[in-house]
């Protein structure tokens, strides 16, 4: 097999060129101007095929004649080549020798300056950036979100993947319901009744991609620009980036052993028009929301008309106790919109996500998440709705609940062995990370820092602060560890110290 061949054989079936023909003379002498052009560019590559003279002509408007003329022309000056049962193509051969193109324009210069005014962006999109992340430099322990990959059981869903990939149909090529696939949403429901005593059924799910949406349709559905809302002090960067996008008002609300703080709320936005919450295992500190703050947040949202927005991302890991129920499960005047994942309890990349939303609200979101992005993909979806059925969800949380009871033991008989007394413990009961406070005089950014070019991904605790932050600290995620990393990670922390 010759050279050329070995070439027609690797390159995909030619695509018909965006060519713009200006009238500046015969149309067979333009076509083979900008060919000649976009081959001398680069733009058509050595063995690329190029569309017939039929597909160019239809697709041009014009007659196939001056398309035979340019395409033989070209063939005459070496540019183009045909092989017998291959169609036409670029010479291989220009990968060599290209001919000079005759009239080639000189690639345009980048501007040395713009406009200011002509260049102007959102303002609201300098709250939504996330400041610098030293922490994701580095792919080595601690990693905050990432769950144990090595220990999901990749064979069973690739099986159930390539089940709905062979025997798919139309209905699962086109844009789906926006509310999500019906099967998967009555199994969310099933399984949120059983596990967070969540009311609701299918009807009220409706399938995100992921938390972080999840909240962004929320901010959408529920917040005019200027309308306040309640966010947890220390609190998750996510809420404060779905609040921006909206040019919601964040009122900063603190957080203690209790949880938020819901009289301090009272008082600084007595009529805030809803509170982002994370009541089961309070990100970042871990606290616990109290059965009494629990009641008194709900009366408020009762009193006042608004809305709780209760984000339960990771409430199916709970060590030394059963899982806390919802707040949602609580609300008898349907006031709370209950965000779910499973990205974090899965894996990161299959973005999805649930919402359980009031009955009365469910325009509202329908169009909110419609203008967002339609849909998710129903593969995935479909894919999802077997594993959960099947009982691979439930065995997998089961798996997983006690390996990550064993990673975080590891971690905190490591930071006892290697750091004795530099660090304090705090929100160690639940999910798949803790945190760890340092004295007031570190700097954790600084040291997140140092961590990182030690192969080392901490998380500092500072940056979860929009107003003064109080405490200086380490959230260390255990999911992805094994305990010899998480031994040897504590060793390199402490070096860093």
């Amino acid at each position: 097999m010759t050279t050329r061949q070995s070439v027609m054989k690797r390159v995909p079936t030619g695509l018909v060129p965006a060519i713009a023909l200006d009238g500046g003379g015969p149309i067979y002498q333009q076509l083979a101007e900008w060919f000649r052009r976009a081959i001398a560019e680069g733009r058509l590559r050595p063995g690329q095929r190029v569309p017939s003279t039929r597909a160019l002509a239809d697709e041009l408007g014009v007659s196939r004649l001056p398309v035979l003329g340019a395409y033989e022309q070209l063939h005459a000056e070496g540019y183009l080549e045909s092989f017998t049962g291959a169609g036409t193509c670029v010479a291989a051969a220009i990968a060599l020798e290209a001919p000079a193109a005759p009239t080639r324009r000189p690639p345009r210069a980048p501007p040395t300056s713009v406009s200011p005014a002509s260049r102007r962006v959102a303002a609201r999109v300098a709250a939504m950036a996330a400041p610098p992340q030293s922490w994701l430099e580095s792919q080595g322990a601690f990693r905050v979100g990432v769950p144990a990959l090595d220990h999901f059981p990749h064979g069973v869903w690739s099986r159930l993947l390539s089940r709905h990939a062979r025997n798919v149909g139309t209905d699962a090529l086109v844009y789906g319901d926006t509310m999500g696939h019906a099967p998967l949403r009555e199994a969310i429901a099933e399984y949120l009744a059983t596990v967070r005593a969540v009311h609701a059924d299918a009807g009220q799910i409706l399938v995100t991609s992921g938390a972080q949406h999840g909240l962004q349709i929320c901010a959408h559905a529920l917040l005019d620009p200027g309308d306040r809302a309640w966010v947890e002090e220390p609190g998750y960067p996510g809420a404060h980036q779905a609040l921006a996008a909206v040019d919601a008002v964040p009122v900063l609300v603190p957080v203690d052993a209790d949880g938020l703080d819901v009289a301090t709320g009272i008082r600084r936005a007595p009529t805030a028009r809803l509170a982002c919450v994370t009541p089961s295992h309070q990100f970042p500190l871990g606290a616990t929301m109290s059965a009494a703050r629990r009641i008194e947040l709900l009366q408020w949202a009762a009193r006042t008309g608004s809305w709780i927005v209760e984000d339960d991302y990771d409430s199916e890991y709970r060590y030394g106790s059963k899982p806390i129920a919802a707040l949602q499960g609580l609300d008898a005047d349907a006031r709370v919109i209950y965000v779910g994942t499973f990205s974090k309890v899965l894996f990161p990349g299959l973005r999805l996500g649930y919402l359980v939303v009031p009955k009365d609200l469910l325009p509202a979101f329908r169009a909110a998440r419609d203008a967002l992005d339609t849909c998710s993909p129903m593969l995935p979806q479909r894919a999802l709705h077997d594993f959960v059925r099947e009982g691979h969800f439930a065995r997998h949380i089961r798996r997983m609940r006690v390996l990550y009871a064993a990673r975080r033991a590891a971690l905190q008989a490591a930071i006892h062995r290697h750091l004795p007394g530099a660090l304090q413990i705090v929100g160690a009961e639940a999910g798949m990370q803790l945190t760890a406070l340092l004295p007031p005089e570190v700097d954790d950014v600084a040291l997140s820092q140092r961590a990182a070019r030690a192969g080392v991904s901490v998380r500092p605790l500072s940056p979860c602060y929009r107003g003064e932050a109080k405490r200086s600290g380490l959230i260390l995620g255990y999911g992805s560890v094994d305990a010899h990393a998480i031994d040897e990670g504590v060793r390199r922390l402490r070096s860093c110290l």
